[in-house]
């Protein structure tokens, strides 16, 4: 098959999609199909080899503000606007830029869902241009739902059909002001019809985003993700003595760093765990600084600044490392988080976890039988429940290796990679080499 998969950059910022997408391209690659990851926006944040290195990056960052702000840049030369989507040019800005606020970007959100309607016609025909040629895809994948503006310049130029992903859409569209975000929720929906299928990492967030898009339950399937296992070991390391808490995901109030390290605040003050540590590391971008800022203070002011260690976009065999050094891992996540990469890492390293009983982590931990809920979501309560698996090492030691089992058998990405193709009937025999590079012809879109 001949897959294509567009994915947005996040900058300097890890981005649990990019990981996602770029472990499937390389699944896909070897099992055998022609695959291509095309970044969107800004350059990818990997803490692996980026497959998307040979692609342009195309709806460039600067070119889709130049475009929103600017009416003249639309019809600006193609030197400029090619080098404003250069490489080396994105990731400088990359590096500096903070990350997207959702309310200052609805105005933007609606015009790129208007697809070849919006400001950003032109990008959207630099792209297809660019698809034609390459050999002709039999199936394109978008990254997430923000991205449905794309589906018809997809499907008029290509006649191919479209899937997207759904990866949290939900929370930062509600961030939006109104009357922004009543319709940004709108052109999804209308958009959405012209998507063939769409793939939610849980049933909890298949659900919620079939109501939200007005979608027939047999247009939405269950895909959970799967994560690279090379370099992660089949047994549990044994549990650290003193015991440390992990935490690993972008360090911010909505994964719940506060509620974090209020609950380990809790913990020291109940006396219970001797020496108990915590660890946090994730992405850490300008706009979470301040919130890193507040936790150093926190802690200080009870006196555990010297208990608790902060280590930013870790690569992949420092982040294996650091997993395999924990007792527990625990992400509080306060949002309808859509599935939990970072639980999948960590039970993939042999680390049980522990978590509130929201969204899709009772889903999650029931399928894997990895970990524990909390019984609410408080500092108080997630205290509790660290300390009743700390205090108990076998038990500890069943979900660890319960958890690791469960991953290793159900979400590798080459497992997860085949059963996407299933969902959209895709799962053919791979090409032989032999087939030729059957192009596209370029079609106008707008």
């Amino acid at each position: 098959m001949r897959l294509v998969q567009l994915t947005p950059g996040a900058g300097r910022m890890y981005c649990g999609n990019c990981l996602r997408d770029n472990a499937l391209v390389r699944a896909w690659q070897r099992q055998g199909h022609q695959a291509l990851l095309v970044p969107l926006y800004l350059p990818l944040t990997l803490d692996e080899e980026d497959l998307s290195g040979e692609s342009p990056i195309f709806f460039s960052g600067l070119n889709v503000y130049l475009d929103q702000k600017l009416p003249w840049f639309r019809r600006a030369p193609e030197w400029l606007r090619r080098w404003f989507r250069g490489r080396r040019l994105l990731g400088w800005v990359g590096a500096r830029a903070a990350r997207t606020r959702a309310e200052e970007v609805g105005d933007m959100t609606i015009s790129m869902l208007l697809g070849p309607e919006g400001n950003q016609a032109r990008d959207l025909q630099e792209l297809v241009d660019w698809l034609a040629g390459q050999p002709r895809a039999d199936g394109f994948f978008l990254s997430n739902a923000l991205l449905l503006g794309l589906a018809p310049g997809l499907k008029r130029a290509f006649d191919s059909p479209v899937f997207a992903f759904l990866a949290g859409e939900d929370s930062f569209v509600d961030a939006m002001p109104e009357p922004a975000r009543s319709e940004v929720w709108r052109l999804m929906a209308r958009r959405a019809r012209e998507v063939d299928r769409f793939l939610a990492p849980s049933r909890y967030f298949a659900e919620r985003m079939q109501a939200r898009l007005d979608l027939p339950a047999d247009k939405v399937a269950v895909a959970p993700t799967g994560i690279s296992l090379e370099g992660y070991p089949a047994t549990p390391a044994p549990a650290p003595r003193p015991p440390v808490i992990g935490y690993l995901a972008r360090m911010c109030e909505a994964k719940g760093l506060p509620l974090l390290v209020d609950a380990f605040i809790e913990l020291r003050r109940r006396g219970r765990v001797p020496g108990v540590r915590l660890a946090v590391a994730g992405s850490c971008g300008p706009t979470d600084e301040p919130v890193v800022a507040a936790q150093r203070a926190k802690l200080e002011s009870a006196g555990l600044q010297d208990a608790v260690t902060f280590r930013p976009n870790l690569p992949r065999e420092e982040k294996i490392r650091f997993l395999r050094g924990l007792t527990l891992f625990s992400v509080p996540a306060t949002y309808g988080e859509a599935f939990g990469l970072y639980l999948v890492e960590a039970m993939a390293a042999g680390v049980p976890v522990v978590q509130p009983p929201e969204a899709a982590f009772p889903e999650l931990i029931e399928a894997t039988g990895g970990g524990l809920l909390a019984r609410e979501t408080t500092p108080t309560a997630l205290a509790e429940a660290w300390e009743e698996l700390l205090s108990d090492p076998a038990r500890r030691d069943q979900l660890a290796r319960q958890g690791q089992q469960a991953v290793h058998a159900n979400y590798k990405d080459e497992g997860a990679a085949r059963r996407i193709l299933e969902l959209c009937g895709l799962a053919n025999p791979a090409p032989s080499p032999a087939s030729g590079r059957e192009s596209a012809e370029p079609r106008q879109v707008a």
